[in-house]
């Protein structure tokens, strides 16, 4: 069976790819027949590649091309309740025999898992849905370094205060893989994500005058979807420019307003706050938190993995358990936990489709009215400090103790008087999320999590 793999002859397909569905196929099945040789009860492989060029300029020149073609084969083997995996990225037929011996070995002398295995066959996705994640970008060197300089010159454009530059970027990843296992999954499929970006430096008047530096993105699984470089360039100089003359603020507690591109960071603590294995190894601070009040009565998380493009969805999760539409949070109690099969068998509960994280979460309130934009949302913080910028990774998952560097703008009255820096916020994760005040209607994805600007009732803000 491994030899018969080889007979099977990388494609060229117009997709990019060097290799067809049909041979990634081909090579699972085989890994997989191998591993059944030699006395796996169980088994799983997945075959995977992604391509991807990324071509980076600074200041109105060329600074970099890069181009990426990485594959690789990722072997399960279970020997009863022992499980061994390894990897290859050679598709020989020696060396996937190699990669299957090696995962069935480590399996033979691993410790038995009373836990370990292929998730149940009742949980298996049997028929995934196409939901148009994959829009590949023939795009040259050539045509990206063409896009990357409009964007930085735009920011440049904006205003003589832009001074300096970090550069501009464009970039286009596309991959697809196939995997299978031995309870009846069968399934791959292609995605792709772009993106244009670039970092201004502005620079008040004088040789000496103070810097500052912001930077904006576009990142879209369709090319046709992005911004135009010339926006992206332009609000990057907007928000470098808008920090200039930032001073500190002197230590006090005060309410907190997040912008909508870091409020995604809040929703973040949550998930990895309530997901498996800081659950079963009880290292989170909402352990044994489902159906109580985690959030305020206001706030509602939903998560959909089936929205046609979203960057979150997938037809199934990494172990081929399909996801479903649910409400995690309702009434701001926690109706779910984020599971992988493993991890739900620790805490003797069903998988969730997890494995390999959340879809498409989405935080809104009831309270939340379309007239809420950002302005609504400062005039309801009245005085306290807006937060564009987070900075350090001072977040303890254990405890829920909060603090991090930040920048943004010190509103008064409902206005931003002037921009602040080299500040630090404070709280508790758990303390937060009840004290969440408002959400605004100024959504926005960060990835795979969706919100709007987020309104904390009280915080310690340490400067002065």
């Amino acid at each position: 069976m491994i030899a018969a793999t080889m007979n099977c002859t990388a494609q060229q397909p117009e997709t990019g790819f060097s290799y067809s569905r049909a041979f990634f196929e081909d090579l699972v099945d085989s890994a997989m027949a191998h591993a059944r040789k030699l006395g796996a009860t169980d088994a799983g492989a997945e075959a995977s590649e992604a391509v991807g060029l990324s071509v980076g300029v600074r200041k109105g020149a060329l600074e970099t091309v890069e181009r990426n073609r990485d594959k690789s084969l990722g072997v399960t083997v279970y020997v009863g309740q022992r499980s061994g995996n390894a990897s290859t990225s050679d598709f020989s037929a020696q060396s996937v025999a190699q990669t299957v011996q090696a995962a069935y070995d480590i399996a033979r002398f691993t410790a038995e898992d009373p836990m370990a295995g292929l998730p149940d066959a009742a949980d298996v996705a049997r028929d995934a849905v196409d939901l148009q994640l994959f829009h590949p970008w023939p795009i040259s060197a050539g045509q990206a370094a063409e896009l990357a300089l409009r964007c930085e010159a735009a920011a440049f454009a904006a205003s003589p205060r832009i001074a300096n530059s970090e550069g501009a970027a464009v970039s286009a990843q596309q991959s697809h893989f196939f995997a299978a296992h031995s309870h009846g999954f069968r399934g791959g499929y292609a995605s792709s994500r772009h993106s244009i970006s670039v970092a201004p430096i502005a620079q008040l008047p004088g040789k000496r005058g103070k810097m500052e530096r912001d930077a904006w993105f576009s990142s879209m699984r369709n090319a046709s979807d992005l911004a135009s470089p010339e926006a992206v360039g332009r609000y990057a100089a907007e928000r470098a420019l808008s920090r200039l003359g930032a001073r500190k603020i002197t230590t006090r507690e005060c309410p907190v307003l997040f912008e909508s591109t870091l409020a995604a960071g809040l929703l973040g603590g949550f998930v990895q706050a309530v997901s498996g294995g800081a659950l079963y190894r009880k290292s989170s601070f909402l352990i044994d938190t489902l159906g109580k009040q985690v959030f305020a009565p206001h706030v509602n998380i939903v998560e959909d993995p089936f929205i046609t493009g979203g960057k979150g969805s997938a037809p199934f999760d990494d172990e081929g358990v399909l996801p479903r539409a649910r409400h995690v949070v309702s009434g701001g109690r926690v109706q779910g936990y984020f599971l992988n099969t493993y991890a739900a068998r620790k805490l003797g509960l069903r998988t969730t489709g997890n494995a390999g994280g959340s879809h498409n979460l989405a935080l809104t309130s009831t309270l939340t009215q379309p007239a809420d934009d950002l302005d609504a949302m400062l005039a309801r913080l009245g005085d306290g400090l807006f937060v564009t910028e987070l900075m350090g990774q001072g977040v303890n998952h254990v405890t829920g103790d909060y603090s991090r560097g930040a920048a943004g703008f010190w509103v008064a009255g409902g206005k931003i008087a002037h921009p602040v820096h080299e500040i630090t916020i404070a709280g508790n994760l758990r303390q937060m999320f009840a004290d969440i005040v408002a959400v605004g209607a100024d959504a926005y994805t960060y990835g795979a999590k969706t919100t709007g600007s987020i309104l904390i009732g009280r915080m310690k803000v340490a400067g002065n």
